[in-house]
């Protein structure tokens, strides 16, 4: 055994559990303590400063300057309190993750002594160096100015020491440099949209608010073991590994009792989740070994955004106390589940109503009708950048396999749900309608919570599914930001509302009743989006074919995923709605190819260094002590050898097969890449790389894999899969 594999195996048996103390304190007792929030607001505020911030936040107004220093002097002595000394404005830049630049509070004044300053323009804005972020080609890398502007609408929180600001990340010509500021924009459009088509069902409601439910799935690794994988240290994943004999098969990992040493891993992050605002619910063992899933309770989208990206960083500063490394890959492990993301999506209104939400009569249920039809035409409408928004390298090792949805878009809402709406585009007639169809068709309506009791079971093949009073987008990779799939599905649903909206005005302009207008294009609707509705077995060779009679694309690459973004349809609807410019998505486009690139770029590398460096040295060390053996066995049997070292010799040629076919295999693919860099276009590249240089990774893995099979235990070189996957 390697000493690298040795060690990390040692520390793993000496490990002990962190002890973290059970309270007797009430999760309501220090839930959001760490958070710059209303109630905190509301304490520390003048009262009109307070009603002004409030109403900022709820029209999406700018926080006029003088309310902006009350709110900053409140914010600085409330983060006193918390043993704060700096602050920062956190953001979210193109790299898929947040940044933050640290500012002491203290200033100098005369005769040596400090004190504590923020004000307002600290507050509302800070110029972090813009130079080393990804940009798209929107400015030169000489050109190092970018803006941080303050987001009132997410509040501020504290970790450790500093005082944490959510803020949006602009070039100096304005254009988004981040996920948020589109995000806000979506948001603001779907609440004007749907706020107006609401109004066809209820005049009290003034305001409409995505709401976003996350489910992050991640693997714990022991951080011995984890420094003894190169691999997993640069890619996130093995890129070797033999699967082990008892994986997954059993399901008795799913659901069951959580390690004592990963209980304690989950309370300390659950704690301190909880303190920074994060509704914290629900922890669970996934179907792999070693994978796990925590959940909070639905949220506003923006704030949902923000705590996720906050609770994956969280979750990795912890992990560290406890000896563990957070894996968030989408497939660090072949032939086992990999991890996702779900996103739980739906609408909500200022009157406490769910839009998904079916109601308890017919008018309710009609604007359930309403927004439920819109939604799945909308997804009609644009799978394609629906695919978009979710595609990545890691992503890619995940969509399709056994436990995630194919890379089709398709939408599930059951068959009872599927058979009304089959009825309801059949049923109503032209022209005018009898009493008793009226009646009829009310009562039809009337049904639909009774048919989602007991029939709205989850469809794990299903990219988008309805699940009772909200969609589940499945197919978010456990790494992403949400905010990328939040801001396509809220600007899809804007563009199909407003469409919505002028087409049931023009029918009631025409004569027509409301209630029949509204159905009647739910009509229409239905018919023209039936094909994205699937309800069987997404992973089945049949659904491939049948979407093709469809005409549903099947994107199974990111960089072909990603060639939506240069569709004038693309750049129409998100110009139109004023989520991008077409040069904020041209460089949206960039980024994430370049980003594909150097992902499949380095696990290239690491895969040669894995293998030159040590899968071949040990093969050759090995085959050299069989070698000797039978050289051994010759001298004692003499020409009669051949009899007693018969397996050695098959082992020996066996191994040297395998040698000679994994070093070809290698200079292939070095070839290839050499051949790729040379290309100018990112988007070209990016498909070589995809269609020449990954094709070689499962190639080199499986013979990897045999090799590991074939070589002595004590002389592989890296930590198996069996001792990486069964840690307590």
């Amino acid at each position: 055994m390697s000493k690298v594999r040795f060690e990390a195996l040692e520390t793993l048996f000496h490990r002990k559990p962190i002890e973290i103390p059970i309270t007797n304190e009430k999760i309501s007792d220090y839930y959001g303590s760490k958070v710059f929030g209303e109630q905190q607001m509301r304490q520390h505020l003048p009262g009109d400063a307070f009603k002004s911030v409030q109403k900022s936040i709820q029209d999406g107004n700018r926080v006029e300057r003088t309310v902006a220093d009350q709110v900053a002097a409140a914010m600085k002595e409330w983060a006193i309190t918390q043993g704060v000394t700096h602050y920062t404005h956190w953001f979210q830049p193109l790299t898929g993750s947040t940044a933050e630049k640290h500012d002491a509070f203290f200033e100098p004044t005369e005769g040596g002594g400090a004190i504590e300053k923020f004000r307002g323009s600290m507050l509302v804005q800070q110029e972090p160096d813009a130079s080393s972020f990804p940009n798209g080609g929107i400015r030169n890398t000489f050109e190092a100015r970018g803006y941080t502007a303050w987001d009132p609408s997410s509040p501020a929180f504290v970790i450790g020491t500093t005082l944490c600001i959510p803020t949006i990340f602009i070039s100096y010509t304005g254009e988004a440099l981040d996920n948020k500021m589109p995000l806000l924009k979506a948001l603001h459009a779907i609440d004007k949209v749907a706020t107006d088509v609401c109004q066809y069902f209820d005049k009290n409601i003034n305001k409409v608010s995505a709401t976003l439910g996350w489910e992050q799935e991640y693997f714990l690794i022991d951080t011995a073991l984890f420094n003894a994988r190169p691999d997993l240290m640069m890619t996130g994943r093995a890129l070797f590994g033999q699967a082990p004999a008892k994986g997954q098969q059993l399901d008795d990992h799913y659901f069951g009792t959580i390690p004592e040493r990963v209980g304690g891993f989950m309370r300390e992050f659950e704690r301190e989740a909880l303190e920074l605002g994060i509704p914290i619910k629900t922890r669970h063992n996934e179907v792999a070994p070693n994978q796990f899933e925590c959940a909070p309770i639905f949220e506003e989208a923006n704030l949902a955004v923000d705590h996720n990206l906050l609770l994956m960083d969280l979750m990795e500063k912890i992990a560290v106390k406890h000896d563990f490394k957070v894996l968030l890959h989408e497939k660090p492990f072949a032939g086992l589940n990999g991890s996702g993301k779900h996103n739980n999506w739906s609408l909500a209104t200022n009157t406490g109503v769910n839009l998904l939400q079916p109601g308890k009569n017919p008018k309710e249920n009609i604007r359930f009708l309403t927004f439920f039809v819109n939604t799945i035409k909308a997804i009609y409408d644009h799978a394609d950048i629906l695919r978009a928004s979710i595609a990545s390298a890691s992503n890619d090792h995940r969509l399709g396999a056994n436990e995630a949805p194919p890379a089709i878009m398709s939408v599930f809402i059951g068959e009872k749900l599927t058979e009304m709406l089959d009825n309801l585009e059949k049923n109503i007639k032209s022209g005018s309608m009898t009493a008793e169809e009226k009646t009829a068709l009310k009562l039809d309506i009337g049904k639909i919570p009774t048919l989602l009791m007991d029939n709205t079971d989850r469809n794990r093949t299903s990219p988008f599914a309805f699940t009772g009073n909200k969609f589940e987008f499945r197919a978010v990779g456990s790494t992403a930001n949400c905010a990328t799939p939040m801001i396509t599905l809220n600007t899809i649903m804007t563009k199909q509302l407003k469409a919505f909206k002028v087409a049931v005005d023009a029918r009631i302009k025409k004569g027509e009743k409301k209630d029949i207008a509204i159905l009647k294009e739910l009509q229409k609707i239905i018919k023209e989006s039936k094909s994205i509705r699937f309800e069987g077995n997404g992973y089945g060779e049949e659904w491939v074919k049948e979407a093709k009679k469809r005409g549903l694309s099947n994107l199974k690459d990111t960089p072909r995923a990603l060639a939506v973004y240069k569709d004038k349809k693309t750049v129409d609807l998100f110009e139109s709605e004023g989520i991008f410019t077409p040069v904020e998505l041209e460089a949206r486009h960039e980024i994430e190819l370049e980003k594909y690139v150097m992902k499949i770029q380095i696990e290239a590398r690491m895969i040669e260094d894995l293998a030159k460096n040590h899968i071949l040295p040990s093969a050759i060390l090995y085959q050299n002590r069989l070698i000797k053996n039978v050289q051994g066995l010759k001298e004692i049997f003499g020409k009669e050898f051949k009899q007693h070292a018969n397996a050695q010799i098959e082992l020996i040629t066996d191994i040297s097969d395998r040698i000679g076919e994994l070093k070809k295999n290698l200079d292939n693919m070095l070839a290839e890449r050499k051949k790729v860099n040379q290309i100018d276009s990112e988007e070209k590249k990016a498909i070589a790389y995809c269609d020449k240089v990954k094709p070689y990774f499962d190639k080199i893995a499986y013979l990897v894999n045999k090799l590991e099979l074939s070589i002595d235990d004590e002389l592989w070189p890296l930590p198996k899969l069996r001792e990486l996957l069964f840690t307590k």
